[in-house]
C-alpha cells in the first residue's frame, strides 16, 4: 500500500488496509511512504509497518528549490525496487501521494498487479502515466475516461471513515458538547486539519451578522489558526482547533462551509447537508474547484471562490437558513451522490482480480 502527503491520501489507504483485513486476517500489508510526511506518524498509529522514501514532489513556485528532485527520484526508485524484492506483494494499491509514484511505476516494472485509487474529478499527471499499466482504476466521479481507459474504470466512490455513517450519534449530546443551543440553526466552517486562513477570515467577517441574525457557528480554526481567532467565541460562537468527532460535528450543523477535498466530499455526500465549498486554489491541477464543479453542476453544493468569499458567504448562507425549498432541494441532491460501500467494493474488486 502507498498513499500519502494528506489525510485525503491516507485515509483512503488505512480504509482499504483494514478491509483487506477484515477479509484475510493472516494478510501482510506493507506501507511505503515519503520521509518525515504524515503517514509516517499515521500509518503506525493504526498498527501497519511502513518504509520511508526520500520523495516530495515539485516546487512549483520556487523552482530552485528542485535541484535536489532528480537525485530522490533515483533514490526512492532503487529503494522501491528493493522494498518489492524483499516483500514480494502479490499487489500493489496506490491512493496518491510523493511516494505512491515510485512504487507503483517499479511495480509495472517487475509485473506486480497494480491498481489506482483516483479521489479527485481531476487526476495528477503522475496518476495519468501510472494508469497506462495499472490493472483497474478505482474513481468517485464520472467522466474520468478522458484520462484514463474507459475499460479500466470502476466507479466506487472514495473510502471514508466508517464511524461517520456507522455510529448512532446521539444528537442532544453533541450539541452539550460544543455547548451550543439546540433551538438556533448552526453553521459548521472546517477548512481542514491544519486551517485555511481564507476560510477563517470570512468566518470573523460574518460572526457579528451570524449572531444578530440568530443563528451560531461552530467554527473549526485548524491548529495554526486557533491563537488568532479564539477571541470571538462567545455564547453563540465556539472557536475550536480541530474536531476530532466529526460525526457529531456534522450531526448538530444545518449548513456546512468546507473546502473541497476529495475524501471531504465523500463524507459530506454522506451527511446529506447543504454544502457550501470553497475551493483550495493552491493545490496541484486545481483540483479542488474541478471536484467542487461536480457537485454544483448537479444542484447538490454551492461553490463559491476564495476570491468571491467577502461578497458572496453571507448571502448564500442566509439564503440557505431562510429558504426551505432551496435548502431541502440541496440536501436531497447531495445525499443521491453518495456511495458508501466504495472501500468494500474496491477490496472485493482486487481480490476477484488478483486471486
Amino acid at each position: 500500500m502507498s498513499g500519502g502527503g494528506t489525510g485525503g491520501h491516507i485515509y483512503p489507504a488505512l480504509a482499504i488496509a483494514n478491509e483487506i483485513k477484515k477479509h484475510y486476517p493472516d494478510a501482510e500489508i506493507q506501507f511505503v511512504g515519503a520521509k518525515g510526511r504524515m503517514e509516517m506518524e499515521k500509518i503506525p498509529a493504526a498498527g501497519y509497518p511502513i518504509e520511508a522514501l526520500w520523495i516530495s514532489g515539485i516546487n512549483r513556485k520556487k523552482m530552485w528549490k528542485n535541484l535536489s528532485f532528480p537525485f530522490k527520484l533515483i533514490s526512492s526508485l532503487y529503494k522501491s525496487w528493493r522494498i518489492l524484492r524483499k516483500f514480494k506483494p502479490d499487489f500493489v494499491v496506490g491512493t496518491g501521494g510523493f511516494a505512491s509514484g515510485a512504487v507503483l511505476y517499479m511495480a509495472q516494472r517487475k509485473g506486480i498487479p497494480t491498481f489506482i485509487q483516483e479521489q479527485n474529478s481531476y487526476p495528477g499527471i503522475t496518476n495519468k502515466i501510472l494508469s497506462k499499466k495499472a490493472v483497474k482504476i478505482y474513481t468517485a466521479y464520472d467522466g474520468l475516461e478522458r484520462f484514463f481507459d474507459k475499460n479500466k474504470i470502476v466507479k466506487t466512490g472514495n473510502p471514508i471513515r466508517k464511524e461517520l455513517y456507522q455510529t448512532k450519534v446521539d444528537k442532544a449530546e453533541a450539541y452539550k458538547k460544543f455547548g451550543l443551543n439546540p433551538d438556533k440553526k448552526t453553521l459548521l466552517s472546517i477548512g481542514g486539519s491544519l486551517g485555511a486562513r481564507p476560510l477563517n477570515e470570512a468566518m470573523k467577517s460574518i460572526a457579528e451578522a451570524l449572531t444578530k441574525s440568530g443563528y451560531q457557528l461552530l467554527w473549526q480554526t485548524g491548529k495554526n489558526g486557533y491563537e488568532a481567532y479564539q477571541s470571538y467565541q462567545n455564547e453563540s460562537i465556539k472557536v475550536v482547533p480541530f474536531i476530532s468527532n466529526m460525526q457529531d460535528a456534522y450531526a448538530v450543523a444545518d449548513v456546512i462551509v468546507s473546502r473541497a477535498g476529495a475524501g471531504t466530499i465523500s463524507e459530506l455526500t454522506l451527511v446529506g447537508k447543504p454544502v457550501i465549498l470553497v475551493p483550495s486554489p493552491y493545490v496541484a491541477e486545481d483540483h479542488q474547484t474541478k471536484n467542487a464543479k461536480a457537485l454544483s453542476g448537479n444542484d447538490a453544493a454551492i461553490l463559491i471562490k476564495e476570491s468571491e468569499l467577502k461578497d458572496k458567504l453571507w448571502q448564500s448562507i442566509e439564503m440557505l437558513f431562510a429558504d426551505e425549498n432551496t435548502y431541502n432541494e440541496m440536501s436531497n441532491q447531495i445525499k443521491k451522490m453518495a456511495l458508501p460501500d466504495a472501500t468494500a467494493d474496491i477490496v472485493k474488486d482486487i481480490l476477484r482480480t488478483v486471486y
